[in-house]
């Protein structure tokens, strides 16, 4: 079974409640007034990117898919919310048979973007676009978070693998969107069993701390290990000494010893005597893995280390310091009657500030040079120029309600490492710096 096509949400019935109140009284106004049933656009897009950071990473929308085709009123919900007095009885009646029979387009999943590059656009009535902003911006902004920050620590990690191990630093079901986000961003595995049923990203895990302390002795504690698992499983071996422990090590497992993780200390300094005395003792084909609280200038630094794994958790999975991408759900376009043939009008909050935004319905493509390296993100909501037309970004994802465009995460995360490599190279440089390319409006 392929639990990733289920399309269904983890331990939740419905997605309907994950959304902010006045999304329903909005609603409850709109109907009222008439204007409920006009054509609506709404487009995701961040006024910038996280400090920084030389570009986004889209991750999330297979999410968001499963999360639309799930956003459905049961009798329990109007339950509450009649119970709530949240809306009147005409809305509840509406809400109870809600369907999203519109259209939503986006960047492919795995792709990159930029300041004010139109992530997804969500077509249909008002009424029913609108109900969908709270958990359409609560995935993406999440997921694309951590995919940035995953891609970051995969390209400082180079050909080396990442195993995610985060779970036990943020929310239960949290993790499981990190994990899925992480592999999407380069990760090549990780600890979390839930991530592995749900969406069949490879699981690793042996043991930990514990399992040394509980046994007399650390000979002890590795000959069981061994034993149960075998001699290319991964010893722990900095509960007590380090050197005691890689000698104990290759004693028990021998020569074939899988590898051996260090989880603390200068793991740079570490990361080096381990591996002279590995050679030494004739395990010269056993591995090296280090943990302990990395980040992506951690795992830079030890680039010239013996290393040949990395375990991140804490930092993977609260985004590296931005655990969020600020991405906003904005109306830019309507009809100025619920008369479907009614032609759209662009509209735009006008602010001071920052918080303005770009009216219209919009396209985006991504210029390149003769090396096919991206030059500049553009985007009109006019004509789309000859020479970018072959060069558009958006996908139709759901069309008429009905998804179309779901896909396997494996894909997805093919998808991001080829759009990472059409970037110029100074994407990849961990120094702070503005958008790697600009953003140009047609």
């Amino acid at each position: 079974m392929n639990t990733a096509d289920l399309g269904l949400p983890v331990d939740v019935p419905s997605t309907a409640l994950f959304t902010d109140q006045y999304e329903l009284t909005m609603l409850q106004a709109a109907l009222k007034a008439g204007t409920g049933e006009r054509r609506s656009v709404f487009e995701v897009f961040t006024r910038r990117l996280p400090e920084g950071r030389r570009y986004g990473v889209v991750a999330g929308t297979g999410r968001v898919l499963d999360a639309v085709e799930n956003f459905r009123f049961d009798a329990d919900v109007i339950g509450f919310l009649r119970e709530r007095s949240i809306v009147d009885e005409a809305t509840l009646e509406w809400l109870s048979g809600y369907r999203f029979s519109g259209d939503i387009w986006g960047y492919p999943e795995g792709e990159v973007y930029f300041p004010g590059s139109p992530i997804l656009r969500v077509e249909g009535s008002f009424a029913e676009c609108v109900l969908l902003e709270t958990v359409i911006l609560s995935i993406l902004n999440h997921d694309s978070a951590i995919a940035a920050a995953a891609s970051r620590m995969s390209s400082a990690a180079g050909d080396r693998p990442l195993i995610e191990m985060g779970a036990r630093r943020t929310h239960e079901l949290a993790a499981v969107a990190a994990s899925r986000a992480a592999y999407v961003g380069g990760f090549a595995t990780t600890s979390d069993l839930a991530a592995g049923f749900r969406y069949g990203i490879p699981t690793v895990g042996t043991s930990a701390h514990a399992f040394t302390l509980l046994h007399d002795n650390e000979r002890d504690a590795f000959q069981a290990q061994v034993d149960s698992l075998g001699r290319g499983t991964t010893l722990l071996v900095d509960t007590y000494d380090v050197t005691e422990a890689v000698r104990t090590a290759v004693e028990v497992a021998g020569p074939e010893l899988g590898a051996v993780r260090i989880d603390s200390g200068d793991l740079l300094l570490v990361a080096h005597r381990v591996r002279q005395q590995l050679d030494e003792l004739g395990a010269t084909n056993t591995k090296i893995v280090v943990t302990s609280d990395l980040d992506e200038y951690a795992i830079a630094s030890l680039a010239a280390a013996p290393v040949d794994a990395y375990g991140v958790g804490t930092q993977l999975v609260t985004g590296s310091g931005h655990p969020t991408c600020s991405m906003v759900y904005k109306l830019v376009a309507r009809a100025h009657s619920a008369d479907p043939k009614a032609p759209l009008e662009p509209v735009a909050k006008k602010s001071l500030g920052a918080k303005s935004s770009m009216g219209g319905r919009k396209w985006a493509a991504r210029r390149t040079d003769e090396h096919g390296v991206a030059e500049a993100e553009v985007i009109g909501t006019g004509p789309v120029p000859p020479g970018l037309v072959d060069r558009q970004l958006l996908v139709e994802l759901v069309k008429g309600g009905e998804v179309v465009a779901r896909e396997p995460l494996d894909a997805v995360r093919d998808r991001h490492a080829a759009a990472r490599g059409r970037l110029p190279l100074s994407a990849t440089q961990l120094s702070r710096g503005e958008a790697v390319i600009p953003t140009e409006y047609a």
